[in-house]
C-alpha cells in the first residue's frame, strides 16, 4: 500500500507543478522578474544561454531540496513530492526547451496533435512582446482553441 500512496504523491505534485508553473510564469516571470525572463521574448542575444535560464536553477532548488530532504530524513513523503517536481522540470525542459524553442534540434516535424496544439499555445505566449500582455502561460495544458486549430487545418 504504501507504493500506492508513494506513486500518487509524485502524481499530485507532477500535475500540481503545471498550475505552479503557470502562476510563476504570469506573476513572476512577467511580474517582477521581468529582467530575467526579457531576453526569451526578445532575442537580442546571440548565445546559446539567455538570461531566463536562471530560472531553470531556482525551480529546481525547491525539487532537489525536498529530494535531499526525503532521502536523509524521515519525512520521507518529500522525496516523492521532490520526484514529481523534478519529473515535471524534466517534462518542462524537453517540451519548452528541446521541442518547442529547439535549442537541440529534434522532433522538428512532428505531426502528433498534442504536441502541435501546446507549439501553437507557447508561439501565442510569444507573440506577446511586452511583460504586461500575454496569454497562455501554461506549458503542458493549454486551451483547448489550440487543438481545434489544428482539427480545423486537417
Amino acid at each position: 500500500m504504501q507504493i500506492v500512496y508513494n506513486i500518487l504523491i509524485t502524481v499530485v505534485s507532477f500535475v500540481a507543478m503545471e498550475g505552479v508553473a503557470w502562476l510563476a510564469h504570469k506573476y513572476l516571470m512577467h511580474g517582477w522578474l521581468w529582467g530575467l525572463h526579457e531576453d526569451h521574448h526578445h532575442k537580442e542575444h546571440y548565445g546559446f544561454l539567455e538570461h531566463n535560464d536562471a530560472f531553470f536553477l531556482i525551480f529546481a532548488t525547491p525539487g532537489i531540496t525536498c529530494l535531499a530532504i526525503g532521502i536523509y530524513t524521515p519525512v520521507t513523503f518529500l522525496l516523492y513530492i521532490g520526484l514529481g517536481i523534478t519529473l515535471y522540470g524534466f517534462c518542462y525542459f524537453f517540451v519548452h526547451d528541446i521541442f518547442i524553442h529547439q535549442r537541440i534540434k529534434w522532433l522538428r516535424n512532428t505531426k502528433n496533435p498534442y504536441l502541435l496544439g501546446i507549439r501553437r499555445a507557447h508561439k501565442m505566449h510569444h507573440k506577446h512582446l511586452g511583460k504586461h500582455d500575454g496569454e497562455c502561460f501554461g506549458m503542458l495544458w493549454v486551451p483547448r482553441k489550440y487543438f481545434k486549430k489544428q482539427e480545423a487545418a486537417s
